[in-house]
C-alpha cells in the first residue's frame, strides 16, 4: 500500500467517471502537480450530495483528497468557474483529449506542461472553428510530454537536416528516413511538413493530412490494442 497522503487545493480536470457501488464515483482526474489519480468520491451520487453537481468534465477544478494505495479518497471538490459548457464538436474534441490522457498517461505521474496546455486548450475550444490544428499540436506535445518523442527536425540515418522538398518515410522510436516508398509500410511526409510540425506550424493543408496520419499512427502503437472510441464518434459524426 501507498503512503498516506493529504493533498489540498490542488488544481485539476475531471477526465472520466463510472459508478462504484450504490451512491459513490469513481473519478479520474488530471492534476497539476501529482498527474492523473483515481479518486473514489463518496456518496457523490445521492441527491444531496455537494459533488454531485461539480464533477463535470472540461471544468476547472480545486480537488481535496487523502489516503494511500492506488485510489485515493476525493474529499472535496471546488468548481472554479470561467469555462462555458462544451458543445458539438468542441465537446467531441474534449472527449477525445480525455480519452487520450486516461489511456496514455501513467497514474501519479507530473506533466505540468501538458497540464497547462491542456488547460490552455480547454479553455479555447468554446467558439474554436479550426480544431485539427489545436489537436495536432496536442497530440505532439503529448508524446513529447510521455517520452516518446518525435524526431522531425534531421534524417535518421544520416543525422542531415530534414529538406523542405524531399519525402520521407517515419519508422517509430527513430524518426525520419530518406529514399523509402510507401510499400514500405511507413507513413510518409515530406520534409516541409516535418519542419512545419517541428515548428508547431499546421496552416498548410497538406502538413495538416500528413501530420494527422502520421499522429495518428504514432499514438495507435503506444495504445497498442486499446481502441480509440472518439474516432468512431467522430466517422459518425462526419457521416450524419
Amino acid at each position: 500500500m501507498g503512503q498516506k497522503q493529504r493533498v489540498d487545493q490542488q488544481p485539476g480536470f475531471v477526465l472520466h467517471t463510472h459508478p462504484y457501488r450504490e451512491t459513490s464515483l469513481i473519478v479520474e482526474v488530471f492534476s497539476r502537480d501529482y498527474g492523473r489519480m483515481a479518486l473514489v468520491a463518496k456518496g457523490a451520487r445521492r441527491p444531496m450530495s455537494a459533488l454531485r453537481g461539480v464533477l463535470m468534465a472540461y471544468q476547472p477544478l480545486l480537488l481535496d483528497w487523502s489516503g494511500g494505495g492506488e485510489v485515493k479518497t476525493l474529499i472535496r471538490a471546488e468548481w472554479l468557474g470561467g469555462q462555458p459548457l462544451l458543445s458539438g464538436k468542441e465537446l467531441l474534441c474534449g472527449y477525445y483529449l480525455n480519452e487520450l490522457l486516461v489511456k496514455l498517461l501513467p497514474r501519479e505521474d507530473a506533466h505540468a506542461e501538458l497540464y497547462a496546455h491542456y488547460a490552455a486548450l480547454i479553455q479555447r475550444l468554446p467558439g474554436e472553428t479550426r480544431f485539427e490544428p489545436v489537436l495536432r499540436a496536442f497530440e505532439l506535445t503529448l508524446l513529447s510530454e510521455l517520452g516518446y518523442g518525435v524526431p522531425l527536425e534531421h534524417d535518421a540515418e544520416t543525422e542531415s537536416p530534414i529538406e523542405a522538398d524531399a519525402h520521407y518515410g517515419y519508422i517509430i522510436d527513430r524518426g525520419p528516413v530518406r529514399d523509402v516508398s510507401p510499400e514500405d509500410g511507413l507513413p510518409m511526409v515530406t520534409g516541409q511538413t516535418l519542419l512545419d510540425m517541428a515548428a508547431g506550424r499546421f496552416d498548410d493543408p497538406k502538413t495538416l493530412v500528413q501530420s494527422k496520419a502520421l499522429l495518428r499512427h504514432l499514438i495507435q502503437h503506444h495504445l497498442g490494442a486499446q481502441p480509440l472510441h472518439s474516432r468512431r464518434m467522430f466517422k459518425e459524426l462526419q457521416a450524419l
